[in-house]
């Protein structure tokens, strides 16, 4: 998902100078609140996440090392696999052994926050004035802000300049465009669009964008709405212009397929962009997903992990711990973040400055603008949801259920009726 790390004293360094050039600008970074300990008693802080690759640890650990220096701390960073971090999060919750720091996947905030484990951003200056707003809600939980994300991800169309060309196609902006492009780039080895239609949240989340741009509620899916988005994938492995093997590919699978010329088209998200650009014989563009009509903006879920501060009995390490947060959610974090992962800056002003200097992301960052939280909706019943929409994929897709039955029948298995 990322590309190697660059860890040197240098890089730091020049990092450094910049988060202290432009970290006026981020805000709450540098305030303090309230009449709390002096700053100095509180010299280190400890971290946690799920980095465990090493290249992602090593560039994470560069950036919170940086950011502890500007608040006069060295932060501690320890990370887990992504499978057990919700529950170390719950057991130290009620040990009250939390992290002074702590980053969650957006869709778990709603979670912890509930338990009480977090504190409010508010509490020391911190808001989100200059993200866009589904960045805001993705870290809201009963109207205060827990969290911020220093760079988000979503998804887009990613297709094959080379195969569009010869069939004399640009990338298709409709649904109607997308079932005619598919199929006239569909030949014997090749199939002319990809999706991941797995039985896991992962398939949900790549559904999301066609039910929510044709105006689809997961708070309720027994409607035309999601019925005719899911007919949309039906339509295309049926035609043949899909494979059926969509029903278990993952985000990686799609990749592979599409780097080795087996699909024309995928839906997938800007973490494959370092790969991709390792093939210089590939030729690939990037546009928005598809809407149901012309001149619609595609509204896509929201990925990426927000940075919150846990409560803690030490109210000068919480402070310290919101000022590296802060310094975290800076400008010249963000470009950084966004350039080593090839993510969307948060504060959009940064994100229409990466895009026009990374062409490759500006589809990305343009989807970011009206992009969706998951949780945004229906909070911590948001899993729910998302099996009752990947278990109605899989019924669709092999053809044991109509669209309208299928998700008729995940309606009811969400609400008991």
């Amino acid at each position: 998902m990322i590309s190697p790390a660059r860890s040197s004293a240098r890089r730091i360094a020049a990092l450094l100078a910049g988060i202290l050039l432009l970290a006026p600008a981020a805000t709450g970074c540098g305030h303090r609140t309230g009449s709390g300990p002096a700053e100095g008693e509180a010299t280190v802080i400890t971290a946690l996440d799920y980095y465990t690759d090493q290249a992602e640890h090593a560039q994470w650990g560069d950036l919170l090392t940086a950011c502890g220096r500007t608040v006069g701390v060295r932060v501690e960073q320890t990370s887990v696999p992504g499978a057990s971090l919700i529950p170390k999060v719950l057991q130290q919750a009620s040990s009250r052994t939390l992290p002074d720091l702590l980053m969650l996947d957006n869709p778990d905030l709603q979670q912890i926050a509930r338990t009480g484990a977090l504190t409010p951003l508010g509490s020391y200056g911190i808001d989100a004035e200059g993200f866009a707003s589904g960045i805001a809600s993705a870290g809201t939980y009963q109207g205060k802000l827990y969290g911020l994300a220093p760079n988000v991800s979503t998804v887009a169309l990613i297709y094959n300049k080379d195969m569009l060309d010869e069939a004399g196609l640009d990338a298709p902006r409709t649904w109607d465009e997308l079932k005619t492009a598919a199929a006239a780039l569909t030949r014997p080895g090749r199939y002319g669009m990809a999706v991941d239609a797995n039985a896991t949240f992962e398939g949900a989340w790549q559904f999301l964008p066609f039910l929510w741009s044709n105006g689809g509620d997961e708070g309720q899916l027994d409607t035309p709405q999601a019925a005719q988005a899911l007919q949309l994938w039906a339509d295309l492995v049926n035609s043949g212009s899909m494979s059926k093997s969509v029903l278990n590919w993952t985000q990686a699978d799609l990749h592979d397929q599409f780097v080795a010329g087996r699909t024309a088209m995928m839906i997938n998200g800007p973490w494959r962009v370092p790969a991709l650009e390792l093939d210089p014989d590939l030729h690939w563009g990037v546009a928005p997903v598809p809407v149901p009509r012309l001149g619609q903006t595609p509204v896509t879920p929201l990925g990426g992990e927000v940075w919150t501060v846990p409560q803690n009995p030490s109210k000068a390490r919480q402070e310290k711990a919101a000022r590296v947060l802060a310094c975290l959610n800076s400008p010249a974090s963000m470009l950084t973040l966004a350039q080593e992962h090839h993510t969307v800056p948060s504060r959009s002003s940064v994100a229409a400055q990466h895009a026009g200097e990374n062409p490759s992301t500006a589809a990305f960052a343009g989807s970011v603008a009206a992009a969706r939280s998951r949780t945004e909706r229906l909070g911590v019943e948001w899993p729910r949801a998302a099996t009752g929409i990947y278990t109605a994929i899989q019924s669709a897709l092999t053809g044991e259920q109509t669209p309208e039955e299928a998700f008729k029948h995940a309606q009811q298995t969400a609400t008991g009726r």
